[in-house]
């Protein structure tokens, strides 16, 4: 994928549609609810929200702007804010930006940190020649962390750029809290030297900050490269692609964060935070992200405004990279205390699984009578909790959505195990088969639901064979990482019943 070969795209209108599990319902007695079937959500909608609701699905979809037509007496900001809370909840899709007018758009300073890589950054700064953003309001940093090769050089071909030069290697965050210092902006744009930006990145992102509690916003990292397996297996897996869902920090969602490689911050808050800690090579925007949100602010992932990321293609760097990655999750548990991980083990769910796996071993029908009794149950509740507020879903879609829970329930058990003791079940299948095969099923189960999900342009043996790599690095990393700071929360997390 090339961003710099293709022409800058029209700016496409904010538009707004129904979710694929979404549905509008108008109560007898009036009231306005939108329902989600998977996950089961239901939310009762203000009477002043119903004519917007009612046209968008009539229509299939509307813009920003006809919504303001729609509703004149409310202010524009107001609309677009609460439209993106019920994207955040998944009830509407989201797409297009809105397109400010000119003298609307914030003054922003893009940081770029850079350390003898040429050619990267000559493509990074090229692709910021092509950003459609007013120019009298956009200035660009590069730090050149004593590069001892023709990088300085390379940047200063390009006009306009200015550049900051180290004689002494201090790394990214240190590079980035440096520019920020210096910046005029009152945005920051962070971009890595090896990503380059589509037209439209900033103009995608910077009208999250209408919203006077966001204090940063990430973008979609896609991988620049997709000629190798490697490459393939990280257009849909990279760690730093957050998927295709708008999703926003909250109470409960404490280990939310966006990768420093598409972040945009005010700057105002960047600094009265002390910026990136320079003392962490990996994990520095993680720990930013934390602090910024333990401030009482938002962070929000918008899956817009594209950088592609040219990522570690050898499986020798990837390897070596996902170590890293593994040995921070220590460390910032350490710098963290109170983000305590824990896993979610829901009584009904955690009860029909194991009576099911219980029934299969011992062959017990009885138990699967049980396993049985507990699902209707759990459809019954569901249903009985949907009829009493007079939403007329249907008991199948209550089926589906409470087979969809179970079935997500178990995925996610597996994941955990894969995620951080396949190593363990790979040396248990000599010594101990039973245990040592559960732990490899339950990892080779969630990489094949993966791939079903994720659905690569690669072979399941393929994706699996990467997959297990990634994992055994990833975790070997916070093997290593807990071992070094004494901190064992990553892997033995606490365990609860209550969802809160």
């Amino acid at each position: 994928m090339d961003l710099l070969n293709h022409p800058i795209p029209e700016t496409q209108p904010l538009t707004y549609r129904l979710g694929p599990t979404a549905r509008y319902y108008l109560l007898a007695d009036g009231k306005s609810v939108l329902a989600l079937l998977f996950p089961l959500k239901v939310v009762v909608v203000h009477a002043a929200w119903r004519p917007l609701l009612e046209d968008i699905v009539e229509a299939g979809e509307m813009t920003l702007k006809q919504m303001a037509e729609k509703m004149p007496h409310l202010p524009l900001d107001r609309i677009e804010i609460f439209m993106t809370k019920l994207v955040l909840k998944g009830f509407l899709v989201q797409k297009g930006i809105l397109d400010l007018q000119a003298g609307e758009y914030p003054r922003i300073t893009v940081i770029i940190p850079v350390r003898n890589r040429p050619r990267d950054i000559s493509a990074c700064l090229s692709s910021l020649a092509l950003i459609d953003y007013p120019s009298e309001k956009l200035e660009i940093i590069v730090v050149d962390d004593a590069s001892n090769d023709l990088t300085p050089k390379m940047v200063g071909r390009f006009p306009g750029v200015r550049l900051i030069s180290q004689t002494e290697h201090r790394q990214a965050s240190f590079c980035r809290n440096l520019g920020a210092q210096q910046a005029r902006g009152e945005l920051l744009a962070f971009i890595d030297s090896d990503c380059t930006a589509a037209p439209l990145w900033l103009k995608a992102l910077v009208p999250a900050f209408r919203d006077p509690t966001i204090g940063a916003v990430g973008g979609l990292v896609d991988a620049a490269c997709e000629d190798k397996g490697l490459d393939r297996y990280e257009m849909v897996k990279s760690a730093l692609k957050l998927g295709t869902w708008f999703k926003r920090s909250n109470l409960k969602e404490r280990f939310f964060y966006v990768p420093a490689c598409n972040f945009l911050v005010r700057r105002e808050l960047f600094l009265n935070l002390g910026g990136f800690r320079e003392s962490l090579h990996v994990g520095e925007d993680v720990d930013f992200c934390w602090r910024l949100q333990d401030q009482g602010l938002k962070l929000e992932y918008r899956p817009v405004g594209q950088v592609l990321h040219r990522h570690r293609n050898q499986l020798g760097p990837f390897f070596h990279r996902r170590f890293e990655y593994g040995t921070s999750e220590p460390m910032l548990q350490t710098l963290h205390p109170d983000r305590v991980k824990t896993l979610y083990f829901p009584v009904t769910e955690s009860l029909f699984w194991m009576l099911l796996i219980l029934s299969l071993l011992l062959r017990m029908p009885l138990l699967l009578a049980v396993c049985g009794g507990l699902w209707i149950t759990t459809c019954w509740r569901n249903d009985r909790k949907l009829r009493d507020l007079n939403i007329p879903v249907g008991v199948w879609a209550v089926a589906r959505s409470t087979t969809r829970s179970y079935l997500s329930f178990v995925y996610h058990c597996c994941s955990f195990v894969s995620r951080y003791y396949l190593i363990a079940g790979l040396a248990l299948l000599p010594v101990m088969p039973l245990a040592g095969g559960l732990i490899t099923g339950m990892h080779l189960l969630a990489g094949v639901v993966d791939y079903g999900i994720r659905r690569p342009r690669l072979p399941l043996l393929s994706y699996l064979f990467y997959f297990s790599a990634e994992q055994i690095a990833y975790q070997s990393g916070v093997w290593w990482g807990c071992l070094r700071n004494l901190n064992f929360k990553p892997v033995f997390p606490k365990v609860t019943h209550n969802h809160a």
